[in-house]
């Protein structure tokens, strides 16, 4: 009976996954034809790329490391799942809840909503993923980053690609309790950690550019690790004029230092999202707008 419960319980997660993933994917398609959507799709990475490469030229006056080149190109392609699976499920809370006002109705549903944000996340995690190979290949055919194919470390990649995409999303669940229990402070709470992480986790140049305190934070910070980590895969001869401060750590120390973070951030946003939960029914505070 137990064990048929169980399974009977894994298939309605399994479910409502598929079908917030499915939810997600429409929200963020449907508002055009394929056609311009797919346009779309491939324009908006190619232009916020361009306008970085750019910020590169300028400020080097042209003269920069090519080496640099590569590490602030990979660092931005693959902080977009930063920017949009992080903060983007923090910011389905205040979609559901203001804009589209169905909060309340999923509320009332037989499923789970830790599994209905997991699903509204995996499609943005969807959306993100092309948008980086459009980036990284344009990067790759157009701009000329030294990545070869020959040399990218596999295993290393899928590891610490999906183990620190896990972290990000776990992380990403906290701020989203967070959102549920207030009404007025999810954008402003969405643009500090954005800026917290884009200049303390290595995106744009190595952490140890940076000031000894700020380093210590950069180093308590999962991203930093997960970007290291990646660019290690895929550019394993990178040799930077800047210290990273991480050279002490393996390739595997990276991902060991990931999985634990991972471990924590995800028992923490279950703990977290369930106490938000929780207090959001006591006090009616599902259905509060910006306005409450």
């Amino acid at each position: 009976m137990a064990v048929s419960s169980y399974i009977t319980s894994l298939k309605n997660h399994l479910t409502t996954l598929k079908v917030a993933a499915w939810l997600g994917w429409q929200i963020e398609s449907n508002w055009t034809s394929p056609f311009l959507f797919a346009l779309y799709a491939i324009i908006k990475p190619l232009a916020h790329t361009l306008i970085l490469v750019f910020i590169f030229v300028v400020a080097t006056g042209g003269q920069g490391e090519r080496d640099m080149f590569d590490f602030m190109y990979i660092g931005n392609a693959f902080f977009m799942y930063v920017a949009q699976v992080l903060f983007g499920i923090s910011w389905i809370i205040h979609d559901e809840r203001e804009h589209y006002e169905t909060l309340k109705y999923v509320y009332t549903a037989p499923i789970s909503f830790y599994m209905f944000l997991s699903g509204r996340a995996f499609a943005k995690f969807i959306f993100t993923t092309v948008a980086v190979i459009i980036t990284m290949a344009f990067g790759i055919l157009v701009l000329g980053v030294n990545v070869n194919i020959s040399t990218i470390n596999p295993l290393l990649f899928a590891c610490s690609f999906f183990v620190g995409v896990l972290g990000i999303a776990s992380f990403g669940i906290v701020l989203g309790a967070i959102s549920l229990i207030t009404a007025r402070h999810g954008g402003t709470m969405n643009e500090v950690f954005s800026g917290i992480f884009y200049l303390l986790s290595g995106v744009m140049y190595p952490i140890g550019v940076l000031p000894l305190w700020t380093q210590s934070i950069s180093r308590f910070l999962p991203v930093t690790y997960w970007l290291e980590a990646m660019r290690r895969s895929m550019l394993p001869a990178l040799n930077l004029p800047l210290p990273t401060t991480l050279e002490m750590y393996s390739d595997w120390s990276l991902v060991a230092i990931l999985f634990v973070s991972t471990v924590l951030f995800f028992s923490i946003s279950t703990l977290v999202f369930t106490a938000a939960d929780r207090i959001a029914r006591r006090y009616g505070l599902i259905d509060m707008h910006t306005a409450y």
